[in-house]
């Protein structure tokens, strides 16, 4: 980093004579060049800076302790918002307000003794604005064993000054350039445990998402609508695509196969380890209700690793209180998806009046919303956690992390099928995921009840099966080794005589002209508008083309009949 020679003001003498005044010094040189040489050389003395950094308040102690614990730097936009903005003043504003004085803040306190400078430096996202230590004032003193003898002395019970001091004492990382969230990697868990209040109504974790996933890989299979899931459609396609089920072109049908036909507890690890590896499962992008603009990236890795250590200290079975998780986090880590504390460069606005949500003032909205989303989301999906809220169908007001070695809700996948007469097909949720799936192949989706996935054998259905290479005979076999009871004999008829003959009968909806007399009709037939007609029925009546109605009518009215509409229901 730069040393004070390089960050001291070389055409500005007034900003030097304050430092000096501060440190107890007296400038000889009035020329800025020459004075910020002089001054450098003072600062650096060990024990005028020992005794500086001993007269701090306790603020600006707790200040220089943070940028201590980041090996000396920190990202310009961090270091304020935890301490402080530096009031932007010209010389004559200066000399006036004499701010230096009356500091406004920590960072106010350390910039007028030039223990702070700032400038850019490479970072994560490229060059950004640091504060940081001049080198040589960095080297010259021991901070770690100065600076925490001056903590003793700082009284308890003496708030934010307090924990900031202490908890930067023993710094997580040395690496230059972290944000202060490594600080609180291995501490005991943020929030607190719940009231019973906030745990009144609780939303057990269970497996569903397996049976989702069935439903899905079927639809899209098949290239039908989605079925109604627990979890958002589009949600599920980006888990499934992660887990490699979904390829771009398609499903992977290997892939399909083995994880139909995994036991409950290896499909749910599947999903769970391929969601935690992630780099493109991005949560932030999902958030409801927000929409996400621009070319800016985020690392939803990262962030996903950093909010799963903040769960880790917490007790498995202890309803935990949501509320108090986030705010603990937003206290004490809030920048833990923006390294470089950057609120601003971030699009995402509310899809509900389009208002950006810019700034550090819509944490709770952003960031905050996506700590809620990760446990009410994902983790809750996936079986890992139990929901709780202080009123029944409520936002989670609580949470309850669940034991890995026991997965949520598994079943046992022994159940059996009913089919009736008409072809309508019921399958308990406790069914093997392998024959659902092809099941749905053969059928049309009817929607889920009371743990039961309700199916259609009808002709559309079975004109899609075949077109995809199946056989009325292999959905025959499987409905019969499955089902609770034996067949329908005239169900199974129904099957095999469409097998052989194809679609027998077809009701369709037509748009029929009647006329009063036959010579009418051959009268319209001759004219411009036959092309408009379609199937005699009769003497006096014919189909006429979908939408073709008012051409018809028009053709009639030239013809000296007035024609009208009769809708039958």
């Amino acid at each position: 980093m730069p040393t004070l020679a390089q960050v001291l003001p070389t055409n500005d003498i007034g900003y030097l004579r304050i430092v000096a005044s501060l440190w107890g010094l007296e400038l000889i040189s009035s020329d800025p060049a020459e004075a910020a040489v002089e001054l450098g050389e003072s600062l650096c003395d060990a024990e005028l800076l020992e005794e500086i950094t001993a007269s701090l308040p306790k603020e600006g102690q707790a200040a220089l302790l943070a940028l201590v614990a980041e090996n000396g730097r920190m990202p310009w936009v961090v270091f304020t918002r935890r301490f402080g903005e530096l009031r932007e003043m010209g010389a004559a504003k200066r000399d006036r307000e004499m701010p230096y004085l009356n500091p406004s803040s920590a960072t106010e306190i350390l910039w007028y003794r030039a223990l702070i400078a700032r400038a850019f430096f490479d970072g994560e996202k490229g060059m950004m604005e640091f504060a940081f230590i001049p080198d040589d004032i960095f080297m010259t003193m021991d901070f770690g064993d100065i600076l925490a003898d001056q903590s003793k002395s700082i009284p308890a019970g003496d708030g934010d000054v307090e924990e900031d001091t202490r908890s930067l004492l023993n710094p997580a990382s040395d690496e230059p350039g972290n944000t202060l969230s490594s600080n609180f990697k291995g501490s005991s868990a943020a929030g607190r445990a719940a009231s019973p209040a906030e745990k009144s109504f609780v939303m057990p974790a269970s497996d569903h998402i397996l049976d989702d996933a069935c439903s899905y890989l079927a639809a899209l299979r098949m290239e039908l609508a989605s079925p109604e899931t627990s979890m958002p459609a589009p949600i599920l396609h980006e888990l499934l695509r992660t887990a490699g089920l979904i390829a771009p072109d398609g499903l992977n049908p290997q892939k399909v196969k083995s994880f139909l036909e995994a036991p409950r507890d290896k499909a749910l690890e599947l999903l769970l380890e391929k969601w935690q590896s992630s780099e493109t499962f991005n949560e932030l992008r999902q958030l409801p209700g927000l929409v996400c603009e621009g070319g800016w990236s985020n690392q939803p890795l990262v962030t996903r690793e950093f909010l799963l250590e903040q769960l880790e200290p917490i007790p498995e079975d202890q309803w935990w209180s949501l509320p108090a998780f986030v705010r603990d986090i937003k206290a004490k880590n809030p920048d833990f998806q923006r390294p470089a504390g950057d609120y601003d460069t971030w699009f995402i606005k509310r899809k509900s009046d389009g208002v950006y949500l810019r700034g550090f003032s819509n944490w709770d909205e952003v960031d905050g919303a996506l700590i809620r989303y990760l446990i009410c989301g994902p983790l809750h999906w996936l079986g890992l956690l139990d929901l709780a809220s202080t009123v029944e169908a409520a936002p989670a007001t609580a949470f309850r992390l669940r034991n890995r070695q026991a997965a949520a809700g598994l079943i046992e996948e022994n159940g059996k099928l009913t089919v009736s007469s008409e072809g309508k097909i019921v399958v308990q949720r406790a069914f093997p995921r392998a024959i659902r799936y092809q099941i749905a192949r053969f059928t049309d989706w009817n929607g889920q009840k009371n743990q039961e996935y309700t199916y259609h054998v009808s002709a559309p259905s079975l004109k899609r099966a075949k077109a995809q290479g199946l056989k009325v005979e292999h959905l025959l076999t499987l409905l019969q080794k499955y089902s609770a009871s034996p067949l329908p004999a005239m169900f199974v008829k129904a099957l095999q005589r469409w097998e052989k003959n194809g679609t027998e009968a077809r009701i369709n909806k037509l748009v029929v002209l009647k006329v009063a007399r036959p010579e009418v009709l051959n009268e319209l037939r001759a004219s411009k508008a036959n092309r408009f007609l379609g199937e005699i029925l009769g003497p006096t009546t014919i189909v006429i083309q979908a939408g073709a109605q008012a051409k018809v009518l028009s053709a009639l009215a030239e013809m000296g009949l007035l024609a009208e509409e009769e809708i039958i229901v």
